[in-house]
Parts: structure tokens; sequence; C-alpha cells
């Protein structure tokens, strides 16, 4: 097991890592939508908030060794079901077929209160 870690994206808050690499796997901690720049959440809603949060998973990916095309798996935590087209429209620009497998739900109240968390799992090849 090991640990990956970039400035690239907000650090972790916690006792957690940003992702763990388990032989060819990546396993990307869920990703608030914190500009690892600012430490603020991006304007603009639930797209910035998505777009923001893959860009977190994206830079964890590359220090990582892997990219958005090797993502096998995600989840998506929406503070509100309501801004699951929203979202939904700003995953679409992330990936490309195949699209990975995606769990996407609603759940209470996320960390800080932001509108979405992703996280993700994804093969490293080569």
């Amino acid at each position: 097991m090991k640990a990956i870690a970039t400035t690239s994206a907000p650090a972790a808050i916690g006792p957690y890592s940003q992702a763990i690499r388990v032989g060819n796997l990546i396993f990307c901690s869920g990703q608030l939508p914190i500009d690892p720049a600012t430490g603020a959440f991006p304007e603009g809603g639930v797209e910035a908030q998505t777009r923001q949060s893959l860009a977190n998973i994206k830079a964890i990916l590359s220090a990582a060794g892997t990219d958005m095309a090797h993502v096998v798996k995600t989840t998506v935590f929406l503070s509100s079901m309501d801004d699951f087209a929203a979202m939904n429209g700003v995953y679409a620009e992330a990936f490309s077929s195949p699209f990975p497998a995606r769990s996407a739900v609603a759940v209470k109240t996320l960390p800080k209160n932001a509108l979405v968390e992703i996280e993700c799992i994804a093969e490293v090849v080569g």
C-alpha cells in the first residue's frame, strides 16, 4: 500500500490519504470542491463545485501516474438530488466512452456544506 499526495489538490483534512495505490489500482478519497490555491469553494453552484471536485481528482490521479481515462468507478455524493442534472452535465465533460461505472446518492450533509463530493477508483497502466 502506498499513499499518493499532491499539493495540486486539497490536503487531507483528517486521518486519511488523498489516495492509496494497491497494485495497479488507485483508490481516491472523496474530493470536496476545494480550490487548493484558495482553500475555498468556487462560486457558481453545483456546476462549479463539480468541476473543482473533478479537477482535484485529476490532479491526484496525475500524481499517481494515471488519468481520467483510466477511472473505472466513481461515487458522487450530492447534498440534493435536485442538483443531479447539473452535476451530470459537468461530469459528462470529464469522461468519455466507455464511461466509468458510477453510483450517485444524495446525503443529508457533506463536509463544509459542499454541494458535491466525488471519489473514484482508477487503474494505472504500464
